[in-house]
């Protein structure tokens, strides 16, 4: 009898320890799946920006650096975003945007580069209206403005101040500018001055 109790509390000294280990190890798996899913859930959000900003609170403000974001429509893309920083205030769908640079995508392969020092996208109609140091660049033209407008619905950009638009064989300069990206036109309105170059070949 004594001899049973004896091994009986030698296994339960035994085993204690190995229950323990048993213990700490499913308990460090747990932690470790607990943190690949957040870390999977954080990449897939930044990613997805407007599922990021309806997961963040009402009032709450969000500030993130070096953000990507590529807008598609029919499963082409049309423009994509690239910015050093964005300030996101959910309640007023907005998107505070420093040092950006948007690229639209046009239908004959062509790309039409916007750079700006500032920017707000609307997160619920995806306008963005740009200020600062605006330049807009298309193979070899170049416009140059201090603030500009993108119009999603209608892919339209625009501009209501001064703008000048450089080529390798003219100069423009115009109050007001209106691109329209799907038919890759430019109208200019408002005291419209320009001056053109001839190449002339003896």
């Amino acid at each position: 009898m004594h001899d049973s109790i004896f091994d009986i509390m030698l296994f339960a000294t035994i085993g204690r320890p190995r229950k323990i280990r048993i213990i700490i190890i499913v308990t460090l798996l747990m932690t470790i799946g607990a943190i690949s899913i957040i870390f999977i859930r954080y990449r897939r959000a930044l990613n997805n920006p407007e599922e990021f900003i309806a997961s963040v609170p009402l009032k709450a403000d969000l500030t993130i650096s070096e953000i990507h974001q590529v807008s598609t429509r029919d499963g082409r893309e049309e423009w994509r975003l690239d910015a050093a920083s964005a300030q996101y205030l959910n309640a007023e769908k907005q998107v505070i945007l420093k040092d950006l640079s948007m690229t639209f995508f046009l239908e004959n392969q062509r790309e039409v580069i916007l750079t700006a020092d500032r920017g707000v996208l609307m997160t619920d109609s995806k306008d963005v209206t740009v200020d600062g140091n605006v330049v807009l660049n298309s193979d070899d033209s170049h416009l140059i403005t201090e603030k500009l407008h993108y119009q999603h619905d209608h892919r339209r950009l625009s501009s209501r101040s001064p703008v000048e638009i450089r080529g390798e064989t003219y100069q423009l300069t115009a109050e007001n500018m209106t691109l329209d990206l799907n038919e890759n036109r430019v109208e200019f309105s408002g005291n419209v001055r320009g001056s053109f170059i001839e190449n002339f070949s003896l």
